[in-house]
């Protein structure tokens, strides 16, 4: 009588393999990448958060609080790096999303303003983080392993 026992929340898919199979380089590489997300966005918008929220529009608001959230949560990426791999995988996705839809269509008709040019240039900052993913575990554990069991 064996039961199947439900993926523990101890061992996600790559826990397993915690950097087992990468170099301490490779890690501390990756850790380079989830300190400039808590540094970048520490300082850019953690002021505003704690001190001057007030003055914010909805969606400026909205905006600024999934940055906090973001910076947050790249803290623990610090000390699992290879667990955290989808937090820096949304980043690439938010920042090319929004450079192919808003910044280039400005550029390319000539009508990129101050603010859109400096959050281009804030967002090309997003080359780094496919640099540092280390992408053959990405395909292993999110892509090629095994999901988890529908109920």
């Amino acid at each position: 009588m064996t039961a199947l026992a439900p993926q523990s929340l101890a061992s996600p898919p790559m826990a397993a393999t915690e950097g087992a199979d990468l170099p301490a380089w490779r890690l501390n590489l990756l850790r380079c990448g989830y300190l400039l997300l808590v540094v970048g966005l520490g300082t850019q918008v953690w002021p505003g958060i704690v001190a001057r929220h007030a003055g914010w529009e909805l969606m400026e608001g909205v905006v600024q609080c999934m940055l906090g959230a973001l910076s947050l949560l790249a803290i623990l990426g610090l000390r699992h790096p290879l667990r955290m791999l989808p937090l820096l995988m949304f980043e690439i996705a938010w920042k090319a999303i929004w450079l192919a839809v808003v910044a280039w269509p400005r550029w390319s008709s000539g009508r990129m303003d101050e603010d859109t040019l400096a959050t281009a240039f804030a967002c090309l900052l997003v080359v780094i983080f496919p640099i540092v993913i280390p992408w053959r575990v990405v395909a292993r554990s999110l892509f090629l392993g095994p999901g988890a069991r529908w109920r």
